[in-house]
């Protein structure tokens, strides 16, 4: 083993080149890689459910605001266009209120639905994390970057 001074303490300390060398040699199976694999797309996946969930939420939002302004309308036999597809089909304060509490109904249930896609995938992500870093360890970066 070769003598190399020491940053720090300014006195030759020996090299230790096989922790090193046994640490870049882990061989990478066909297993490991399906898994990496695997990680990689639920991770990918997991972002797409995210902001899908995001959208869903502010949908939901305008929902509640579109009811809380049909509540302070004055004018009882007002009648309000309601969005169906492509057209625009005029209905009663009572009707919208109603069909706008049904939106709001189906949308939250979407969201719910998404959030426990979001949550099964996570478990997932945690178990194949923990098997990729007890056989790669510090070889393999498996966190999400914040950029």
């Amino acid at each position: 083993m070769p003598w190399v001074w020491h940053k720090k303490t300014k006195k030759k300390k020996k090299k230790n080149y096989r922790n090193r060398q046994a640490a870049e040699d882990v061989n990478v199976t066909f297993e490991d890689q399906q898994k990496i694999n695997k990680f990689a797309r639920n991770t990918s996946r997991i972002t797409e459910l995210k902001e899908e969930i995001e959208v869903k939420k502010k949908q939901l939002q305008n929902l509640e605001d579109a009811c809380e302004d049909i509540m302070l309308a004055d004018d009882d036999c007002l009648m309000i266009p309601y969005q169906i597809g492509d057209v625009f089909i005029s209905h009663s304060q009572e009707e919208t209120q109603e069909m706008l509490e049904e939106a709001k109904k189906n949308l939250q249930e979407e969201i719910d639905a998404l959030e426990s896609r979001v949550a099964s995938i996570q478990r997932v992500l945690a178990d194949l994390k923990v098997q990729l870093y007890a056989k790669f360890g510090s070889n393999i970066n498996l966190e999400a970057d914040e950029s």
